[in-house]
């Protein structure tokens, strides 16, 4: 499958482990570069919905492609009342988010960018995420015991909270978890 990306040498510009088993679960051939202290800024009137494919497109042009390269970059958020979730800066603000999430539905947005020299395309994809409510105790169970703070707004779907603490989703799983690999499959097809 995807024979028309042997041309390429296909380069996921993420320091995420999830989304570097994702990809590789999708059969595709590639390797890890990335580019260390990338502006990850963004104008505060932008549309939330559109933050995370900007974000993406943002790490994609940080890079000099060669002719035979296509790059994959990506940027997850959490959008919460109103609220863009990154990565949480320490336990309390893990803690804050997470107690935000507890007994509500949020979006997690993925924005992807897949480009080449020729052509570069960027999606959005988002999952609506329902939490139970939470105690406080398993909240700092969580942030404890599996130390959150490389995932946007603080849990990982995959873990122990994701296990005990979601009671519905409405989308891609793959997606709460960095790459939602479907809609990524659809635009390789067509490169």
């Amino acid at each position: 499958m995807l024979d028309n990306l042997k041309k390429y040498d296909i380069v996921l510009a993420s320091n995420s482990p999830r989304r570097r088993e994702l990809l590789a679960g999708l059969g595709v051939e590639f390797r890890v570069e990335t580019i260390k202290g990338l502006d990850e800024t963004y104008d505060e009137s932008m549309p939330l919905n559109e933050v995370a494919g900007y974000l993406s497109q943002l790490k994609a042009s940080a890079y000099t492609l060669a002719p035979n390269e296509l790059i994959i970059t990506a940027d997850t958020i959490v959008l919460c009342a109103g609220e863009v979730m990154g990565k949480p800066h320490d336990r309390d603000d893990a803690h804050r988010m997470i107690r935000a999430l507890s007994g509500s539905t949020h979006d997690v947005i993925t924005g992807v960018t897949v480009a080449t020299l020729d052509k570069k395309v960027t999606f959005n994809n988002v999952t609506k995420v329902t939490f139970a409510e939470l105690t406080d105790e398993e909240v700092y169970h969580y942030i404890d015991e599996y130390r959150p703070y490389d995932k946007a707004g603080a849990y990982g779907i995959q873990e122990w909270i994701g296990y005990m603490g979601i009671t519905g989703i409405n989308g891609c799983y793959y997606n709460v978890m960095g790459l939602p690999v479907n809609h990524l499959y659809t635009v390789l097809k067509d490169f």
